[in-house]
């Protein structure tokens, strides 16, 4: 019997298995999808829907709210009940999680195709994951995540760079909109 330490050269096998392995990293890796994501600028109606996103979660006592809005409308909302009395009951429950919840539970999933998130701090990468998985069109934020992370752990990764990484999709990304009212809420 030989052993895989006894062979001096490589066999058939060997090679297969070398040429199935490139084709499979070439078919996993990244596709440059960059033309899917689009830098839009603030309209007057951002800044109207981020103010609602700033409100209620100042009512709540929270930092982070989430709007979701489709044809002029709000069809769900948000916040970030992370921690209550100081327990964590869900880590995943973020205002942009809690706002699609909302959405699925009242209008259906169908509903958040084209859609556009707004919320009070940049997306986590999470958050922005389930964004495109539900194929929204667009999400708006007001504090960026460079300066959310000077006060809180966060994972570096920018929601425009999860939105690249998703050739089927094209989505638009608006940061920095209304950011020093929205700061308010994180400095508190």
């Amino acid at each position: 019997m030989t052993t895989c330490c006894q062979l001096n050269h490589p066999t058939r096998r060997h090679f297969f298995a070398a040429a199935g392995t490139a084709v499979l990293a070439a078919t996993l890796a990244p596709r440059n999808a960059q033309a899917n994501v689009i830098d839009e600028p603030a309209s007057k109606a951002d800044e109207v829907f981020m103010r609602q996103a700033i409100e209620i979660a100042r009512k709540a006592g929270k930092s982070f709210a989430a709007v979701i809005v489709k044809d002029g409308k709000v069809i769900a909302t948000g916040y970030n009940p992370l921690k209550v009395d100081g327990v964590i009951h869900d880590p995943t429950a973020h205002g942009e999680m809690v706002a699609i919840h909302q959405c699925i539970r009242n209008h259906g999933a169908d509903a958040l195709h084209g859609a556009t998130l707004y919320t009070t701090g940049e997306s986590c990468p999470m958050c922005m994951t389930a964004i495109v998985w539900c194929g929204m069109g667009r999400v708006v934020y007001g504090v960026p995540l460079e300066r959310l992370a000077g006060i809180m752990d966060q994972v570096m990764v920018p929601s425009a760079e999860i939105a690249k990484q998703a050739p089927f999709l094209k989505i638009g990304v608006t940061g920095s909109v209304l950011a020093e009212e929205a700061w308010t809420l994180f400095k508190t």
